[in-house]
């Protein structure tokens, strides 16, 4: 899309006086238009005219410089993020295999709890028979002294 600019707003921003624009619509240094309501002139024509043609090449050099910069940091962003995403992936992952083994590992100590009182309790009637078995073995071995006295 061309944008066009009257004479007199194009004098303003270029800074030059109206006999040099039109000299320079003369020589086809920038494109101009006449019609009823008055010169005109081509705002991208503004540019070449006012700068002159080396710098202009320097800008677009830089320009594409720039250019490939943006896109290279543009695709190192993409890396970034889709690294972001693995990152986030594997550590779900983790945490996943992690509440897995927590709770594995909850139902084995729940387990072993209950083995852990069970023997307890055998013990507890293990202990409580050796001491029946301990009175039993005094009161016979108690009797048998006291026969043996008793007949000596």
């Amino acid at each position: 899309m061309q944008t066009w600019l009257n004479i007199e707003e194009f004098a303003k921003l270029s800074g030059k006086d109206k006999k040099e624009i039109i000299n320079l619509c003369k020589e086809k240094k920038l494109k101009c238009k006449k019609n009823k309501d008055g010169i005109f002139i081509e705002v991208e024509s503004i540019a070449k005219s006012l700068v002159p043609l080396q710098e202009l090449q320097i800008i677009e050099k830089e320009h594409s410089i720039a250019d490939r910069v943006i896109r290279m940091l543009l695709a190192l962003h993409e890396k970034v993020l889709m690294s972001k995403d693995e990152t986030i992936e594997t550590l779900k992952e983790e945490n996943k295999f992690l509440k897995e083994s927590i709770y594995s590992m909850q139902e084995v100590y729940e387990e072993s709890k209950k083995t852990i009182e069970r023997l307890q309790k055998q013990l507890e009637i293990c202990q409580e028979e050796l001491e029946f078995c301990k009175k039993k073995y005094k009161l016979m071995w108690g009797r048998v002294l006291k026969k043996e006295n008793k007949e000596e």
